[in-house]
């Protein structure tokens, strides 16, 4: 049996890609301001309309090729069998390339039947990136089975920084060359210019994961050339295991991010023939929705994603073994390190609304609406972190089929919700809110009901939820009235919330540290671990 630290190894490496996770939409906050400054709310509708149903192809085509190669590489490693790990490589890059290409011709060509007339040419840009998407994710799988993050989070980084970059130049070079159209115009075009953005980051990322790929090729052929032990795979046995392995977690990841398509598209049609308001106005709301608060939303959830890819292999191989004591320890420090960031994070945006939208996105015309929404919406960062890891948990034990039928679930009941809601009410975007809270609130309990059927595993209530939702609460008093004093004193807002931050981190660092919520040997586990225990150790936080 490995020690703790390498059992709690995975830990680290998920706050490796989380750490790269929470820069990355940081900086896709940051380029967002000029972006929408620069083709306003309309465009960054029209850029979402069409992201969705890109993201959508995405998932079928090539968004689960990480998770799946990095599980089937990870059983080989664990058994010494380089060849065979080699070969499933090999096999993923062919597939991706067939079931890539297909789905960009098909985004490209299907664009006019898939979104409303002025987000066509937006989502016929994205066709390139689709393709590409597919090859960069086998890279990343290889390295993330190796257990390892670093590669997969420096990509994500440099992926981030190129699409920040050529979106707000693609944009402004497209709008000055329609100077002379009509507003409307200009802002389809803008946001096509972003969308060529999106495929710029994905190239210069793959280039960077293929050269990381070339240095490593001597130890790789030396590793091969030391396994003589191994029964060699034929490959169209291969290409059958690959087929069965991602056809099944692209079903369930599909219809687990299905629904924002489909609510988007509901929303669109509904508004647009039913209630016969004009495709501009609708877009220009839902811009706000999209490209504002769920974007907000996800940051702690980057959390959850990495937290879930770098449990995928770890779990794999531990629950392969027979291992099941190590695979219950694997699930609980996943889903309780996710907790104490999540919760705290729902609590902060809650409370501080307004001036994280103020300071993220200050265009004052929307600044009311988004921050209801956030704090409305905030609730949703605790039941998606939780959905996401249990959805990794389940397809790390082999249980593929099983987050498939509960997001199906999940997506049926908050479809008649949606639909019922929009008929009968004005809530609009608030519909659209309540549907995304009650399908993360249900596949946080079908997850986890089926988590305890197949692995045993109890959540542990008080260290979970009790503590640090009780740790919360307090840190939320700290967080408004703190930040309400330091507005009153010195009047600008970003100084304020940084300040309400900091003064609300400590508090519930504090806290939790204090009423047990984490563990010397726990917290020595996470990214940094030694150093947050030397500080808490001097500052007599731990004794």
């Amino acid at each position: 049996m490995m020690n703790q630290s390498k059992k709690n190894s995975f830990v680290k490496q998920a706050g490796i890609l989380a750490f790269a996770g929470i820069i990355v939409r940081m900086i896709g906050i940051l380029y967002r301001r000029p972006l929408t400054q620069l083709i306003g709310k309309e465009g960054i509708g029209y850029y979402s309309t069409a992201y969705n149903i890109y993201a959508i192809i995405l998932l079928v085509s090539s968004y689960s090729i990480p998770a799946a190669i990095s599980k089937e590489i990870a059983k080989k490693l664990i058994a010494n069998e380089y060849k065979n790990a080699q070969r499933i490589f090999y096999c993923a890059i062919i597939y991706v390339i067939l079931v890539g290409g297909v789905a960009s011709l098909f985004t490209f060509f299907g664009a006019s039947v898939l979104v409303e007339n002025n987000s066509i040419i937006v989502l016929r840009a994205f066709a390139p990136t689709v393709f590409l998407s597919g090859i960069l994710g086998v890279f990343r799988g290889y390295f993330q089975a190796h257990r390892t993050m670093i590669q997969t989070s420096i990509s994500q980084i440099l992926e981030q920084i190129f699409n920040a970059v050529v979106s707000v130049a693609a944009a402004y070079y497209m709008m000055r060359r329609l100077a002379l159209a009509d507003a409307t115009t200009q802002r389809i075009y803008g946001a096509m210019g972003s969308a060529i953005g999106t495929g710029a980051g994905v190239l210069f990322a793959l280039l960077f994961m293929l050269m990381i790929y070339l240095l490593h090729q001597g130890s790789i052929q030396k590793r091969m050339q030391e396994d003589l032990n191994s029964q060699i795979q034929p490959y169209p046995e291969i290409f059958k295991i690959i087929f069965h392995m991602v056809t099944p977690i692209i079903l369930s990841t599909f219809i687990y991010s299905l629904s924002t398509s489909l609510n988007q598209t509901i929303y669109i049609k509904i508004l647009k023939y039913v209630k016969g308001l004009l495709e501009k106005d609708i877009i220009a709301q839902y811009g706000v929705f999209a490209g504002e608060v769920v974007i907000i939303v996800n940051i702690p959830i980057a959390l959850a994603a990495a937290m879930s890819a770098a449990l995928l292999p770890s779990i794999s191989g531990s629950f392969f073994l027979g291992h099941k004591k190590e695979t219950n320890h694997k699930v609980d420090m996943a889903i309780r390190t996710t907790m104490l960031i999540a919760i705290p994070a729902a609590v902060g945006f809650a409370v501080l609304a307004r001036p994280v939208v103020q300071t993220l996105f200050p265009q004052k015309d929307t600044l009311m609406q988004a921050a209801s929404l956030l704090r409305c919406l905030s609730i949703t960062v605790i039941f998606y972190s939780l959905s996401t890891i249990t959805n990794g948990v389940l397809q790390g034990i082999g249980k593929v089929n099983i987050p498939v039928v509960n997001a199906l679930i999940s997506l049926s009941i908050q479809t008649v919700v949606l639909v019922v809601t929009l008929l009968t009410t004005d809530w609009n975007l608030y519909a659209l809110t309540l549907v995304m809270i009650v399908y993360s609130f249900l596949m946080c309990i079908l997850n986890g009901i089926s988590v305890y059927k197949y692995l045993g595993y109890r959540i542990n209530m008080k260290k979970t939820f009790v503590i640090p939702i009780a740790s919360s609460i307090v840190m939320g008093a700290v967080a408004y009235f703190s930040y309400r004093m330091s507005y009153t004193v010195c009047g600008i807002n970003s100084i304020s919330l940084l300040i309400s931050i900091v003064l609300a981190a400590s508090s519930y660092f504090i806290l939790v540290i204090k009423v047990g919520g984490i563990s010397e040997n726990e917290m020595k586990a996470l990214p940094q671990g030694e150093k947050l225990a030397f500080w808490a150790k001097k500052m007599r936080v731990l004794s």
